[in-house]
């Protein structure tokens, strides 16, 4: 590991958060000289934010935690384009409306995270469409334009990998990079901000904005990029069988969140506890060194500490006493996801209801592949219609469990 002096390197690095910078000495050097600001973009192309940009939440909290200043930046301006980094095709463009309503309900999830306020290092968020909006397109072209090369624009792997498969990238999209350059530009002139963060697909993005400050500002800012997060698995952090792992409530229930957590494999509980979760690395030493059946307690550990930073306290315990319930005393603990059934349902239905089959015909497999348990008992009957079906809880292997109600 690199000997870094500043306290927010050395936590980033401990943690296994950093992938590249752009330069470490320099950043170091000011991490260490006293408060700095430092943003990550986030754009509202959704209610929530998903597992997937958890660790970028966690980095503005380890920014704070180290005596730094987080920018939370919403793209309510960007959001209008939609970042094309390593997408396959153009993102649907979203109404002003929409966008608002989005950024709205995403600022509650981070209050959970972060200490907002008019403090040296208390956190703040600001709208990029509080100037993108105002932006005049001539003047734009003439002072900001000039400073971009198409030549290395096109030169970018997020660019390339959408040419190279001959799909389509528009004139739109290819903007984006420029408007997200022009924030950190914005952020430096407004906030006195020097570094930005995120993850490794914004590597491009990042250094045009370095290169821009430069340029415009005279001023050098800083970048820090973190790895990808996968499992252990080669699965894609944040996404399962049945879709995103939503941060907020009212896109995932609490117990769901939980158990996401505690199905971690093996191999990534220590990862994920120094990611994720405040425990100290010696503590997080000893729980990675768990072997066997013991492993779980690990789990446990994670599951409780994630959903407690994320859906606080008294939902984590709920939870975990909902998984205890079910799996310890087959009992239908009162938080799990539950389905209303009006009366009846058929069995096909209530296992796309409950998100435990994506279709129809996925969940006839299911059913086929003898997965399916009704009060524990197995069923692979697809045409069964269950009526009067009240508190009758339906399992999916042995980590997915719901709960059908009147």
């Amino acid at each position: 590991m690199t000997e870094y002096r500043s306290d927010l390197l050395r936590l980033l690095d401990e943690r296994g958060y950093i992938h590249q910078i752009t330069d470490a000495e320099g950043l170091d050097k000011l991490a260490a000289a006293g408060v700095m600001p430092g943003y990550i973009g986030f754009d509202p192309t959704a209610p929530s934010l998903h597992v997937g940009s958890l660790v970028q939440i966690m980095l503005l909290r380890r920014m704070q935690q180290a005596g730094h200043k987080p920018i939370v930046l919403m793209g309510g301006g960007t959001g209008k384009i939609g970042d094309p980094s390593f997408k396959d095709e153009a993102r649907k463009l979203m109404t002003t409306e929409v966008i608002a309503g989005n950024v709205a309900s995403i600022k509650r999830i981070f209050e959970r995270f972060l200490t907002f306020g008019d403090g040296p290092t208390d956190a703040v968020m600001v709208d990029n469409a509080d100037w993108l909006d105002k932006l005049e397109y001539i003047p734009f072209l003439r002072e900001v334009g000039q400073h971009f090369s198409i030549n290395r624009m096109l030169s970018f792997d997020s660019v390339k990998l959408r040419l190279e498969r001959e799909q389509s990238l528009s004139f739109l999209e290819f903007n984006y990079m420029i408007l997200q350059a022009y924030d950190f530009m914005e952020l430096a002139r407004r906030r006195g901000c020097r570094l930005q963060m995120g993850g490794s697909d914004q590597w491009g993005n990042i250094v045009n904005g370095i290169e821009l400050s430069r340029r415009m500002l005279g001023q050098e800012v800083y970048g820090v990029t973190t790895p990808l997060i996968t499992t252990a698995d080669g699965g894609k952090m944040g996404k399962t069988m049945s879709g995103a792992v939503w941060l907020n409530e009212e896109s995932l229930p609490a117990y769901d969140y939980w158990q996401f957590w505690r199905n971690t494999h093996d191999k990534d509980v220590g990862r994920f506890l120094r990611l994720f979760t405040d425990l100290p690395l010696d503590e997080i030493a000893r729980l990675e060194a768990l072997e066997g059946q013991e492993i779980n307690q690990a789990k446990i550990v994670l599951a409780n500490e994630a959903t407690t930073m994320c859906r606080g306290a008294e939902a984590a315990a709920a939870a975990a006493e909902t998984a205890r319930r079910t799996f310890e005393e087959g009992a239908a603990g009162g938080d799990l996801p539950t389905l209303a059934t009006g009366g009846s349902i058929s069995l096909i239905d209530a296992l796309v209801g409950l998100g435990f089959a994506g279709s129809k015909g996925e969940a006839k497999r299911k059913l086929a592949e003898g997965a399916v348990r009704i009060d524990g008992e197995a069923e692979k009957d697809d045409r069964m219609v269950m009526v009067g079906a009240a508190n009758v809880k339906i399992s999916l292997g042995k980590k997915k469990h719901g709960l059908l109600t009147r």
